[in-house]
C-alpha cells in the first residue's frame, strides 16, 4: 500500500512520530506535507486537505493520513472533494472499526487535542488495529454485506454531489492551490501518477505544469 503523510503547519511537529508509528509495515510511506527542516510555505488543514485530494484523485496513493489539532477540520476540509473517503481516528477501536465498516481512504487525527504522555504509542497502535484485518471484513461479521452495500451507495452519493475532481482543480482558488505548489516536492510526487482519465491528466497538467 502507497501511504501520503500530509501534516499541516500547527502540527508539524508530529510528523516524525506519525512515519515511525507507520514504518516497519511493508509500505511505501510519503512524506509529503510539513515536517522538521521544511517551514515555508506553510500548509494549513485547507492545503493539506486538497493536497490529500490530489493525490487520491490521481491515485498516487491507496491512503492519507493526515490531521489538525482536533483532528475535526482536517476531516471536514477533505469531505469537499469527491473520492476521499476519511475518518476521525482517536483511538485503536476508531481505527478498527474504520477500516472494518466503512473502509476509508483517509485517516484524520487529533495531533494536540489530547496528545499527551505517550501518545506515540498510542498512534503505533492506531495503525497496529487499522491494518490487523483485511480493510471491509465488516463488524459485526453477520452485516459484511449491508455494509459493502452501503459503501457503493456512499460512492455513488460522493460523485453525485460533487463536482469532477478535473473541474475542481481548473477553478479552486490560488489561495489553496499556491502553496502546494510550491511546497517542495509535491509536484514531483504527483508527476509519478500514471492518470488514466484525460481531463484529470490534462488539468494537473495545466495547474502543475507537469
Amino acid at each position: 500500500m502507497r501511504i501520503a503523510v500530509i501534516n499541516e503547519v500547527s502540527a508539524a511537529m508530529r510528523n516524525a512520530e506519525i512515519v515511525a508509528a507507520l514504518e516497519g509495515r511493508g509500505h511505501e510511506i510519503i512524506n509529503a506535507g510539513m515536517k522538521e527542516g521544511i517551514t515555508e510555505p506553510e500548509l494549513s488543514y485547507i492545503q493539506t486537505s486538497f493536497m490529500a485530494a490530489v493525490l487520491l484523485n490521481t491515485k498516487r496513493v491507496d491512503l492519507v493520513v493526515g490531521g489538525c489539532g482536533t483532528g475535526q477540520g482536517y476531516t471536514i476540509a477533505t469531505m469537499q472533494y469527491p473520492g476521499v473517503f476519511c475518518g476521525l481516528i482517536a483511538d485503536p477501536l476508531d481505527a478498527w472499526l474504520f477500516a472494518q465498516i466503512n473502509n476509508g481512504n483517509c485517516i484524520s487525527l487529533a495531533l494536540h487535542k489530547g496528545y499527551g504522555w505517550a501518545a506515540g504509542e498510542n498512534l503505533k497502535f492506531i495503525f497496529d488495529h487499522f491494518f490487523d484485518a483485511p480493510a471491509g471484513g465488516g463488524y459485526p461479521v453477520a452485516r459484511k454485506e449491508p455494509q459493502a452495500m452501503y459503501r457503493e451507495m456512499l460512492k455513488s452519493v460522493n460523485a453525485a454531489t460533487h463536482k469532477p475532481f478535473s473541474e475542481i482543480l481548473l477553478n479552486i482558488s490560488e489561495e489553496v492551490i499556491r502553496p502546494v505548489i510550491d511546497f517542495p516536492g509535491f509536484v514531483q510526487t504527483v508527476a509519478e501518477a500514471e492518470i488514466e482519465d484525460a481531463d484529470l491528466k490534462a488539468a494537473i497538467t495545466s495547474k502543475f505544469g507537469i
